[in-house]
């Protein structure tokens, strides 16, 4: 079996394209041309020679080691919070951006939930002077007033989402509807792993690097390219898809997701949809969706603004069905307390959304001699305020 997209745009009963006719020229012409620009040698050069000149790239793979000795296994963080703008979001922006100039674009607007993938976009906007529009919901506003501020500096207009809860999702329906009114001169970069096909195989090729990076690093460090593990926090699931992606079809290696489970995966306020889930269309894609009995999408609720997402990318649904990933879920107090924890063992402050995946540590055991390999996949300079309120620091 491959975990793999097919040529319909399906990871086995997930994926598709369920959308509005208006949006049908787009999405078609994205379709047909994604993988022939992908594939042209003059982009890849582009593309990477951005990814190492501009973002930092390789990010290092950092053993660390006093959060080993205390659980008693190797653990080993793919330094995401490394890259310019502090997060993984930016290996995707930069093969967006390039993508829409290709396409002719000359607009490009996002949506966003903690901050990362608008700042992300605005940054690469910037770069390519093109204009930005980020859609971004009133309350995520609120709470990640340093990336607004951010945006904004990079000469991005951030528009609040008014409607819903107000938070990714209610973003993530203006940005769409942005995008039916204005469909000739607008490219959509859609943040993580969701969406109408081709959207979740195109933001998963970009952000592969992790996972190709994690093999050339581990033969250098362990003479072996494979780990034992990897384990990514997963909300829509950019980041966790490119950790997982070459190891996919390899069932040597064992693939952990960590959702939010937020007060409690049956409080009424979690965000765990592989628990809480059934099928359902989101924004575009067939998934497994938190929703009530009549179809009705149910309010997700994390402490961390990139992990409050009412569903999952098509690729994770699957590999959550056919049991190719271990799905664990984090509560906000987990989360918490793991990036508390890798602050005062390592003197690395994660993002929360990070602080989910570190929490697998104290809901699995690991052998000695495994190899684990963890997304660290943004810093948690955004996030602290909600450290210092959290803490009482």
């Amino acid at each position: 079996m491959s975990y793999h997209v097919n040529e319909k745009g399906y990871y086995g009963a997930f994926g598709g394209a369920y959308i509005p006719e208006m949006l049908y020229p787009n999405v078609e012409e994205l379709r047909r041309s994604y993988l022939n620009i992908m594939q042209k040698d003059a982009f890849q050069k582009e593309f990477h020679q951005l990814l190492k000149d501009y973002v930092g790239r390789p990010s290092p793979l950092y053993f660390a080691k006093r959060l080993s000795e205390k659980y008693n296994t190797k653990i080993y963080l793919k330094r995401e919070d490394l890259n310019h703008t502090g997060a993984h979001k930016v290996n995707n922006t930069i093969g967006q951006i390039l993508m829409a100039k290709k396409l002719g674009k000359n607009r490009i607007i996002a949506e966003t939930g903690a901050g990362q993938h608008g700042v992300a976009t605005a940054t690469v906007c910037a770069l390519m002077g093109i204009e930005c529009i980020v859609y971004m919901g009133e309350i995520d506003i609120a709470r990640q007033a340093p990336n607004v501020a951010r945006m904004k500096m990079l000469g991005a207009s951030v528009v609040p989402a008014l409607s819903g809860s107000r938070t990714l999702k209610d973003a993530t329906n203006e940005a769409i509807r942005d995008w039916i009114n204005n469909p000739i001169d607008t490219h959509y970069i859609i943040g993580s792993a969701i969406g109408p096909h081709p959207y979740p195989d195109m933001v998963t090729r970009f952000q592969s690097v992790i996972s190709k990076e994690i093999k050339t690093q581990l033969l250098e460090k362990e003479g072996r390219d494979n780990p034992d593990y990897v384990v990514a926090c997963i909300g829509g699931g950019s980041n966790a898809a490119g950790t997982y992606y070459h190891f996919l079809d390899d069932e040597s290696v064992g693939i952990i997701a960590v959702e939010a489970a937020g007060k409690g995966i049956h409080s009424g306020e979690s965000a765990a949809t592989s628990a809480l889930g059934k099928e359902g269309v989101i924004h575009g894609c067939k998934t497994l969706l938190m929703q009530t009995q009549d179809g009705q999408i149910t309010e997700p609720y994390s402490i961390s603004a990139g992990l409050d997402y009412p569903g999952v990318g098509p690729m994770h649904a699957h590999l959550y069905q056919t049991g190719r990933a271990e799905f664990y879920s984090a509560t906000d107090q987990e989360a918490m307390a793991a990036g508390l924890e890798l602050t005062k063992l390592e003197g690395i402050i994660p993002a929360i959304e990070t602080g989910h995946a570190l929490a697998i540590f104290e809901h699995k055991k690991f052998n000695p001699d495994d190899l684990v390999v963890l997304s660290l996949s943004g810093r948690g300079d955004k996030d602290l305020d909600t450290y210092i309120n959290y803490f009482n620091l």
